[in-house]
């Protein structure tokens, strides 16, 4: 690499799945539906944590924190396989082959809450997984089974669509840029509106390329700030969550690598939901989890100089999406102000999106 060599934002930010050509392993996936949807329950949800975990072997291991709850039974298909008390941690198995696994914790007293295993495994995609499953401040629950997030869907395969198909995607929201659609079209399940939300545009900002690993944290650093401030960013943004108001359910966006772009309007949705920031970081981490294997495999075909200043580009880190967040405050002065400004969402609107998003 040289100093005169020139990029622009959209390579830099699509870095990862570019260099990158490794599949996830095979799995299934199906709609979850709306269970546990607002009105069904005025009752109390009790659960402080939960969380589902696919493991290698086929088995399941459900977690849960219900403080004040006697029991909580754990049911799957329809049957009690697994009860606790307040605080539990249960493996499961046994269970016949499904597209997606569900399962129902339900306490004694409150409402029930209904999990997957966040990741939606396909033959085609390393990084697509459930925007749902996460407490808010105040109590509530994102529901899962509504919108979801990924990487690139140029390499699924026909099983992967009708899996898709199943799990009830309605709308794509595609993040790239023209170049990247172009050489990497989307393959979208029968029936799926396909929407373009450019986040970069045409006119995206122009960098040297980093030849160093300080330059290129700095790179993404810049990156993240134009999602928040960049006029094309606002308008792609605005078009997903206009398009998240309307109707909620079967909602799916991504750029390429499904970490950056894409980590941002999941950090956006889940901080309108009251998802603490926490909580938000955590998700937001969460694709260097799953991209790991890809990431790995790109940096190895590296020789090791170029490996250490490419490594910042392919990964999320806590100061990226934070200086997001500053962005956030410093282009709008709060976030309430970001959703109204950026996001084109009035009062009403961030109402409705939680009405239709939150449990409990």
């Amino acid at each position: 690499m040289t100093t005169t060599t020139r990029v622009t934002l959209a390579c830099a930010l699509s870095a990862a799945a570019l260099l990158t050509g490794v599949a996830a392993p095979a799995a299934t996936a199906a709609p979850a539906g709306h269970h546990g949807h607002p009105g069904h329950s005025a009752r109390e949800m009790p659960f402080t944590a939960a969380e589902v975990t696919a493991q290698d072997d086929g088995t399941y291991e459900v977690t849960w924190k219900a403080p004040g709850v006697r029991k909580v039974a754990v049911r799957a298909n329809g049957r009690t396989v697994a009860t606790g008390g307040s605080t539990g941690t249960v493996t499961v198995a046994g269970l016949p082959a499904a597209d997606r696994q569900w399962f129902d914790l339900v306490p004694d007293r409150g409402e029930r809450l209904r999990l997957a295993d966040r990741l939606i495994a396909l033959d085609g995609t390393v990084n697509f997984r459930d925007a749902g499953g996460y407490r808010t401040e105040d109590g509530q629950w994102v529901r899962m089974g509504a919108v979801y997030r990924t990487d690139s869907l140029d390499r699924l395969t026909d099983a992967d669509l009708a899996k898709l198909k199943r799990l009830g995607i309605s709308v794509d929201y595609d993040l790239r840029s023209a170049s990247e659609r172009a050489a990497a079209p989307d393959r979208v399940p029968t029936g799926a509106r396909y929407v373009v939300a450019d986040v970069i545009g045409d006119n995206s900002p122009v960098y040297t390329m980093p030849t160093t690993a300080a330059e290129a944290e700095q790179m993404m650093i810049d990156g993240e700030k134009a999602m928040v401030s960049g006029e094309s960013a606002k308008a792609a943004y605005s078009t997903v969550f206009s398009g998240l108001v309307r109707d909620a359910d079967g909602v799916l966006y991504h750029c390429t690598a499904g970490k950056d772009r894409t980590g941002w309007a999941s950090a956006a949705l889940l901080t309108a939901l009251g998802v603490p920031r926490e909580t938000v970081m955590k998700d937001y981490l969460a694709s260097n989890e799953y991209r790991a294997e890809a990431n790995a495999a790109a940096l190895a075909s590296m020789p090791a100089a170029q490996a250490a200043v490419y490594k910042p580009l392919l990964d999320v880190r806590a100061e990226y999406l934070n200086s997001g967040f500053a962005e956030v405050e410093d282009a709008y002065g709060s976030f309430a102000r970001y959703e109204k400004k950026a996001l084109g969402l009035d009062n009403r609107e961030v109402r409705r999106l939680k009405a239709d998003l939150l449990v409990g």
